[in-house]
């Protein structure tokens, strides 16, 4: 992310920080990577996406545009995002410098978006759906389905939980962990269900990685931020009281479930038509 991008207001700036959801208290400290996965998740994300000058490129949710900076560094012939807060819409405008007919942030749901039907040959989100009940991820997941071309492909970034068997209650009661420390909604899956949601949408599911969700551990900090991110990060940290209590409230949940979740990314295709 540009420099520049860091002195703009971030959405949610004004709120008090004991009702923040945690992706904004990060956010507000100088966190700029918040996917479950860190950097490296989204960069393999992206690198078996392969987008090139001939894509058009949709995101749902592109929270700080982080992800997004990264995708125009491959010059698609378009990217469209879709953001459902006009706060957030707006400052993603800010940071992509928004002058560029083929750049575009639209304020509208990404379960049912104005855009026409195969407009795009890569689409893409991070950490939306695990925000979403079931109806609403099916939804999405099917929009997506919807606006790529035959042969498009789709990849998602998102938190997986990693348990023996399969125990609703138990899946549940991590997601409310989760929840009432992050406070936000919370509706995770098993690495199973994750593919199982693209396939019922149509997708062929051709790829899948996971790696451990450390996202606020220092080491993954720093691997994430960088060592003067990751700097300001800590600084903010010492001299914000209010956030600091969020942060190691959220750390002391991920630590608890450490061996109960991580970071998952599916990259799917639309088949063909025959």
């Amino acid at each position: 992310m540009s420099s520049n991008s860091r002195e703009i207001t971030l959405p949610s700036a004004e709120m008090d920080a004991s009702r923040m959801p945690g992706y904004w208290v990060m956010a507000r400290l100088g966190k700029r990577v918040l996917r479950p996965g860190g950097l490296d998740l989204t960069r393999a994300m992206l690198e078996r996406l392969q987008i090139s000058k001939m894509d058009d490129v949709i995101e749902f949710a592109p929270g700080l545009g982080q992800t997004a900076q990264l995708v125009l560094k491959q010059h698609p012939a378009s990217y469209t995002a879709v953001e459902s807060d006009a706060d957030t819409a707006a400052h993603v405008r800010q940071c992509l410098g928004e002058d560029h007919a083929a750049r575009r942030v639209l304020v509208e749901q990404a379960q049912e978006t104005t855009l026409p039907n195969q407009c795009a040959s890569v689409v893409y989100s991070e950490a939306i759906l695990t925000t979403q009940p079931q109806t609403s991820q099916r939804k999405i997941v099917g929009e997506a389905f919807r606006l790529l071309k035959p042969g498009g492909r789709y990849g998602i970034h998102e938190l997986a939980i990693q348990i023996d068997g399969d125990d609703p209650s138990r899946i549940q009661q991590i997601s409310k962990q989760i929840a009432d420390a992050t406070h936000h909604s919370v509706f995770t899956m098993k690495s199973f269900y994750w593919r199982q949601l693209l396939m019922e949408a149509g997708f062929d599911v051709i790829q899948q990685m996971t790696t451990p969700m450390r996202l606020l551990e220092p080491r993954q900090i720093i691997q994430d931020e960088g060592w003067l991110g990751a700097s300001r990060f800590m600084l903010r940290l010492l001299s914000h009281s209010a956030e600091r209590r969020r942060v190691m409230q959220m750390r002391k949940i991920f630590r608890q479930l450490r061996s109960n979740l991580c970071g998952i990314c599916l990259i799917a295709t639309k088949p063909t038509v025959a």
